[in-house]
């Protein structure tokens, strides 16, 4: 019973962790490029829409602009990342099982989240720094507002927030290998 508890704190906490991170990281990447927000991901997310500020633009071309933009930034960033958290939790929750019990799952766990989130950040990175020196001069093919003016901006925070979620599921698969190899030199430790 004390494992199924944690199991359910775990994903819990890990939901949580995931929306704060998304809110973290999409507050760096709005200083990068206002734009990817107020021309793609407030509309993405329907922002307009919560009374928090107004359409500039067109219906064709629009332009979200907000009386408190970092507000709304905080919100896309729960919005677009408390479900990663949720999964990375349940998937890390399940693995967790294999410890002796409930103090160790919750231990264990806690460090593979920790560690989950250190390489979806430093994966990130790299793709703020691969949209820098390689996507700029070879534009990807996605979709771009008519009304964009800093192209490289845009491209560059994209490419940030892509390379975070694969450094999400780098960081799960290194963060399960973790919890395991932890679980293995408990019980060698034990004698088992």
């Amino acid at each position: 019973m004390k494992k199924f508890l944690t199991l359910l704190l775990l994903i819990l906490i890990a939901s949580i962790l995931g929306g704060v991170y998304g809110m973290l990281h999409d507050q760096i990447t709005y200083t990068i490029s206002e734009e990817y927000y107020t021309k793609f991901k407030f509309i993405q997310f329907g922002i307009d829409s919560w009374g928090l500020g107004n359409n500039i633009g067109t219906d064709l071309q629009p332009e979200i602009i907000l009386r408190n933009p970092r507000f709304g930034v905080g919100i896309v960033g729960v919005l677009a990342t408390w479900w990663v958290g949720l999964f990375i939790g349940i998937i890390l929750g399940f693995v967790g099982l294999i410890h002796k019990n409930a103090s160790q799952m919750f231990r264990v766990t806690i460090k593979s989240l920790a560690l989950t989130l250190l390489i979806a950040l430093a994966v990130g990175c790299m793709g703020l720094l691969y949209g820098h020196f390689v996507l700029i001069d070879n534009i990807p093919n996605w979709h771009y507002p008519g009304n964009l003016i800093d192209m490289d901006h845009f491209i560059m925070v994209g490419s940030m927030h892509n390379f975070s979620y694969l450094g999400g599921l780098i960081g799960l698969a290194a963060a399960i290998v973790y919890s395991i190899r932890k679980a293995k030199t408990q019980n060698i430790s034990l004698g088992r």
